[in-house]
């Protein structure tokens, strides 16, 4: 079934796509900070699924780590320097955090390091697999977005502005080849990314909420079939297309801070 890079594969989102792609016998590498919660991550896959799992620890704002990991991107496969590595014919965007705060209130540090992780990263990472991918003329790309790219929310919502347009603009230039790109759009999801943004789930009501399960679902059967545009639920494609629709000033009202 081929080989997917995850990245923010130790929970979340992340852990949900690594333990989907394992049942359906799909071998990962898995990518996040903390190496030992990767190499837990990575045994549990192994047992539950017999995949085999390579664990690369890498911060994503930090430009060394992103070399290491497109390195491991680009490799083709069936080369002296590949040794026994396998292509990547999946690549899951999808580490990412929001910063909790308003950007004036907010350290430019964590914003700097939100935008490395959330843009420069993606395009880099991005950049490595499509070039192996065309060379072998299959692939895809699944950049995990998020409904908050169609608000003005902040400095998060500017990131996935941008992961939205790319991963666009990247489906058009690969219309064609054997490569896609998909943009994930979720809306809230039942994961840690609210409680470590310091966002209470209680400020969200329960019709708000979407299970990680069923988001990762839906977004590898889009994959699968090159949908560009994934918006997991009909309440959340309802919501991008009020959002589309409404005047900017009405978005820009809601888009305050709390």
């Amino acid at each position: 079934m081929g080989t997917a890079l995850i990245t923010g594969a130790s929970a979340g989102l992340g852990l949900e796509f690594a333990r989907q792609l394992a049942a359906s016998n799909h071998d990962l590498v898995l990518v996040a900070r903390t190496e030992e919660r990767l190499d837990e991550v990575a045994e549990e896959l192994r047992s539950a699924t017999g995949v085999a799992v390579e664990v690369l620890p890498a911060d994503l704002s930090v430009p060394d780590d992103v070399a290491r990991v497109a390195q491991r991107l680009a490799v083709v496969g069936g080369r002296p320097e590949d040794g026994d590595l396998q292509p990547v014919g999946l690549l899951v965007n999808n580490a990412g955090f929001a910063t909790g705060a308003s950007f004036a209130k907010g350290r430019i540090t964590t914003e700097r390091r939100g935008i490395d992780v959330m843009v420069t990263a993606v395009v880099e990472l991005t950049h490595a697999a499509v070039g192996q991918m065309l060379e072998r003329d299959r692939g895809a790309i699944c950049n995990v977005g998020s409904i908050a790219a169609l608000t003005a929310g902040g400095t998060y919502a500017a990131a996935k502005a941008y992961v939205r347009t790319f991963t666009e603009s990247l489906a058009v230039e690969l219309k064609g080849t054997g490569v896609t790109a998909t943009l994930l759009s979720p809306g809230f999801t039942h994961t840690e990314f609210h409680a470590r943004a310091g966002i209470p789930e209680s400020s969200i009501p329960d019709w708000g909420w979407l299970d990680a399960e069923d988001v990762v679902r839906v977004a590898l059967a889009d994959v699968r079939r090159g949908v560009v545009l994934s918006t997991p639920s009909v309440r959340y494609k309802l919501a991008a297309a009020l959002l589309r629709a409404a005047p900017r000033w009405a978005v820009r009202a809601v888009g305050k801070y709390r």
